[in-house]
């Protein structure tokens, strides 16, 4: 694969070569590349997480809430009773 990058582009890619972190353009380019695909997937779960905010709220604009204090409860009488089954079995 031949790649063409503009003068600026290059000069990036040796003071990156220059640091002595990379040997080589293609390392460069390949830590380019996989940094832009974390970003990418970092973008996507930033994108899910708002759209389960955005569902929480409606849920609560609908009455659909539990008290906090009895929710904290709740899991806390779970974990007891899955500590208990634990030591039981």
């Amino acid at each position: 694969m031949t790649v063409h990058l503009t003068p600026e582009l290059e000069r990036l890619v040796q003071r990156q070569i220059d640091t002595g972190l990379y040997q080589s353009p293609a390392e460069v380019l390949g830590e380019a590349l996989r940094l832009m695909q974390e970003r990418g997937e970092v973008l996507t779960l930033r994108a899910e997480i708002r759209r389960q905010i955005a569902q929480g709220y409606e849920s609560l604009r609908n009455g659909d809430s539990v008290d906090g204090d009895e929710f904290f409860a709740q899991l806390e009488r779970e974990e007891n009773a899955r500590v208990d089954k634990q030591h039981s079995a």
